[in-house]
Parts: structure tokens; sequence; C-alpha cells
């Protein structure tokens, strides 16, 4: 029991370092692109961008802890969205306000672009991101749909797995011909199934099988490599061999050979991740372009960024986000009255 939770401790660490990749990449070699930094970034700060790909592997992994321990479909919509929304809400208006403050100014909603984007439905109502990263966020709330709904629909692993299998070839096929998908037909491929990307959730599905049940069926293999080589023809090399790499690290994560990850730092570092994704992009451009402003050198800036967004992380973290989660916990335990939530269903 210690060594599997030291398993799942290495992949909160991981998170931590997928987010801190995702912020560098944003403040550096992204910076640079969208307004120019006055020295070269570091170009292997490119991969950072695919840090969001772990978490969306990592959120296909943790996604079937929490079905298994949730009763209903209500009460799992309910624990995500007391997961996602009351620290989203608090990005929403410190992004808000530190842009309409600091700039950038080609960053700026209006406020009921703002109020939209409290819903996640904002992107398919063709409202803009308060903050680019939040794109990544709808996709997140969409799995969390699907899966709820395949889950409590679903009785068996073995059905699950035929209508994950579809999303897979689905994907495939889109991402081919990507180009020829009819007009009528791409908002249901591109954005209700993003095909981009649905292959990374459903391998993290299956790694928490590995994980749970210390082995794979065939056909569970044989998604799973599908589900992999979906990278090789999503994205373009290198870059498709560097998100197979993702894969490989969560493997060896969960396998147990990475538990020297699970340090104070990393671990710290993880349980900021979301916070410190909701906060970074925009703020992070107000503080840099405020420090080019004021004649100091980039790398200034870019500290300055980094350290205001881990600092609004830790209050969102402590202030917002735990004791919310903390307080939906007791709610289910009055509501169900008994000592802990069992297991709604486990497929076999």
């Amino acid at each position: 029991m210690a060594e599997s939770s030291q398993r799942l401790s290495a992949l909160d660490a991981l998170r931590g370092i997928a987010a801190l990749a995702v912020v560098l990449f944003h403040y550096l070699p992204y910076y640079d692109q969208l307004y120019g930094h006055a020295f070269t970034p570091w170009s292997v700060l490119d991969y950072g961008r695919y840090g969001v790909h772990l978490f969306f592997i990592l959120s296909g992994f943790v996604i079937f802890m929490t079905l298994e321990r949730t009763r209903s479909a209500g009460w799992f919509g309910l624990a995500r969205a007391f997961r996602l929304l009351p620290a989203l809400w608090a990005g929403i208006v410190l992004t808000f306000l530190a842009v309409h403050l600091m700039g950038p100014a080609d960053r700026a909603v209006s406020l009921g672009s703002a109020l939209m984007n409290t819903t996640l439905l904002h992107e398919y109502l063709e409202f803009p991101h308060v903050d680019g990263a939040y794109w990544s966020l709808v996709i997140e709330a969409t799995f969390y749909c699907w899966i709820a709904l395949l889950f409590y629909g679903l009785k068996q692993w073995q059905q699950l797995r035929l209508a994950l299998w579809a999303w897979v070839v689905v994907s495939y096929a889109s991402v081919l011909w990507w180009r020829d998908i009819p007009d009528a037909l791409e908002f249901l491929v591109k954005d209700l199934l993003f095909v981009k990307y649905a292959p990374l959730f459903v391998s993290g599905m299956l790694m928490f099988r590995w994980h749970r049940h210390g082995r794979l069926a065939v056909a569970d293999v044989a998604l799973l490599a599908v589900a992999v080589g979906h990278a090789l023809i999503a994205y373009k090399a290198p870059f498709s061999l560097f998100v197979i790499s993702c894969y490989g690290v969560f493997a060896l994560a969960v396998a147990g050979h990475l538990n020297g990850l699970a340090n104070p730092p990393l671990l710290w570092l993880g349980r900021l991740s979301y916070a410190l994704y909701l906060v970074h992009q925009n703020i992070g451009y107000g503080v840099i372009g405020w420090s080019y402003q004021a004649g100091l050198p980039g790398w200034a800036g870019v500290t300055f960024a980094l350290a205001l967004a881990l600092t609004l992380a830790a209050v969102i973290h402590y202030a917002i986000e735990t004791p919310a989660l903390t307080w939906f916990r007791k709610f289910r335990h009055r509501a169900i009255d008994q000592p802990a939530p069992l297991p709604a269903r486990t497929l076999p």
C-alpha cells in the first residue's frame, strides 16, 4: 500500500513538473513569439507546450479513481465542479483585473466574456478566453461529461472499452482527414469529441486499469498501443516523439520507477499546479511587459512573473481550492450518512 501511495505521489510530482513546463513555455518562447523578448529563449523550452498533454493523460488516470468511489453521475458532477470551479472563478477575477490594469491590451476581454468563462461553456458559444490557457479546461470539462455518461450508462468494462475503441478510431480518421471533415460534423468531431486529444485521456484510463489490476487484457494492450500511436499522426516530428515520451515517463511513474520524484518541493508544486495553470499566462505577460517598460532586463521580468504566479497560486490553493474541497467532502459525508464513500461500482 505504501509503495502504491508513493507511485501516486510521483504522479502528483509529474503534474507539478508539467505545470512548470507550460509556464516556462508561455513566459519564454511563446512570449517571444507574441511580443518579443530582448534575448533569445532556449529553444528546448518549446516542448513545454506539451505539458498540457501530460495533464490530459493524468486526467484519464485519475478520473477512474473518482468514478469508482462515486455513487452516481450527480455526485460525480458535484465532485468535479467543486474541484474545478472555485479556483477557476478566483483565477478569472484575478486575471480579468490584472489584464485591465497592466495589459497586455490585446488580452483584455469584456465583463460579459469573463462571466461566460465561469461556466466553461464560453468557447462553444464563441466567447474569448479570459486566459489563453483555459482552452484545455473546456476540453477537461467536456471529457468529464462524456466519461460520466459512458461509465454510469454502461454496465461492463467490455462495453466501455468498445466505446473507447470507437472514440480512438474516430480520432485517427479525423486527424488523417482533418481538412476533409464535413462542415456539418466539424463541431461534433473537433470540439465535442476533441479528436486531437481524446487518445491521451483514453491512455490514462488504460494505465489506471494496469495500476488497479496489475495487468491488462490483450484487448486493452491493443487499445493502448493504438492510442499511443495516434501521436505519430496528430503531431509533427519531433514533437510527436516528445508526446510519446510523455507516455513513457508516465508509465515509468505508474510502475514505481520514478518514486524519487515524490520529494517535498515537487509535491508542493504538484498541489499548486491547477491554480498555477489558471493564473500564470496573461498575468505573467502583464508583469513581463511592465518590467520591460521599467527598463529591467528580460530575465528579471520572467522571474517576477514566475514569483507572482506561484504566490497567487498558493493563495488560491490554500484559501479557496482546499477549503472548497474540504467543505464538499464533509457535505457528501453528511448526505450519504456513512463513514466514507464506498465505490459505486468497479468495472470488471
